[in-house]
């Protein structure tokens, strides 16, 4: 634990470094701190908060910088977030055109900020209206799911024993009959109380069409959309490791890890804040991610947030991620 002169000194280093980019020394934090203090009290307490890993000496400068164990305790127990000075203005985006209030967002996050901007698409429930299979050959079926509004997915199942056309026709309207209008995710609680009072063949299509389903509608989700990497080639903090930044790009260039960051964050409330590597899918010392969802009508169905360096304004960022997210909320829920 932290006494408050601790706390104070912690706090003046945090913010004169974010501010300045410029290690910390102990007359420059005597007067950014406020604190009647001596130039050896504050070395002492210097020592003591490097001696716990909040700050660091860089090279052999007598100034110290923070350290990401030292950022999240700022975070954490000392941030107060003031409302932006020039708040963006709520942008006129047709509640009809999501794809164009996603990527708008991105780019009003990369702007904003001056990082990078991400956010996942809107996640759909993949309700069917239709669903047909074809028999292709021995043990290898055509599964058809059409939603309501028309899109049609397919799948190519194998299954463990052979259906004649007229069965797969008869589990087809079975299963259209039962099941319209519920979304796959729907369809599986279902089965697990329902499969043993079906025919067995009817629950065994069932399973594999509801499989085929869930791949179907993962595919066919748009992902993530990223804007503004290049503005990283511009931060101080990266222009003499560029092997770090390389690999950065990698993650932006597979999505994959990205998305399992997000998805993370769309199960807590409100703004997330990554640290150095605390995500473990950005996993760079010099990196924060600050995150929060977003909704419509009242369900969360995405993420979006900013990509920077550890040396950010946190408080400003956590402005802009919550302000983009109300943004995109009121776009695309009905109004």
């Amino acid at each position: 634990m932290l006494d408050e002169r601790a706390k104070t000194l912690l706090k003046a280093l945090v913010e004169k470094y974010i501010a300045d980019g410029q290690p910390v020394g102990s007359r420059t934090l005597s007067r950014a701190s406020g604190l009647e203090l001596s130039p050896a009290t504050i070395r002492n307490v210097m020592a003591d908060l490097e001696d716990l890993g909040l700050i660091v000496s860089p090279h052999t400068s007598a100034g110290r910088i923070p350290t990401p164990k030292g950022y999240r305790l700022f975070v954490d127990t000392m941030l107060t977030a003031q409302p932006l000075a020039n708040a963006p203005p709520t942008p006129q985006l047709p509640p009809d055109q999501p794809q164009r209030v996603i990527a708008n967002a991105a780019q009003l996050l990369s702007n904003l900020s001056s990082f990078v901007g991400v956010i996942t698409a809107p996640r759909k429930a993949s309700v069917f209206h239709h669903i047909e299979f074809m028999r292709l050959s021995e043990r290898r079926v055509l599964v058809i799911l059409v939603a309501p509004d028309g899109d049609v997915q397919n799948r190519v199942i194998f299954t463990a024993q052979d259906y004649t056309q007229s069965q797969l026709i008869e589990a087809s309207n079975y299963l259209t009959a039962n099941y319209r209008g519920r979304t796959i995710e729907e369809v599986r609680e279902r089965l697990k109380t329902e499969v043993d009072a079906l025919r067995g063949e009817i629950a065994t299509l069932m399973q594999a069409a509801v499989q085929a389903g869930s791949e179907a509608h993962a595919d066919s989700q748009e992902q993530v959309v990223i804007s503004g990497e290049r503005n990283l080639l511009t931060v101080q903090d990266f222009s003499s490791d560029m092997g770090s930044l390389r690999k950065l790009f990698d993650v932006f260039e597979q999505k994959t890890q990205l998305m399992r960051l997000l998805e993370v964050s769309s199960r807590a409330e409100g703004v997330r804040i990554y640290i150095g590597g605390e995500s473990m899918v950005v996993p760079f010392e010099e990196l924060s991610v600050v995150s929060a969802p977003y909704e419509v009508n009242g369900q969360i169905v995405g993420t979006l947030g900013v990509i920077g360096p550890t040396r950010m304004a946190y408080d400003r960022m956590i402005q802009i991620v919550d302000i983009t997210s109300r943004l995109v909320t009121n776009a695309l829920s009905t109004k």
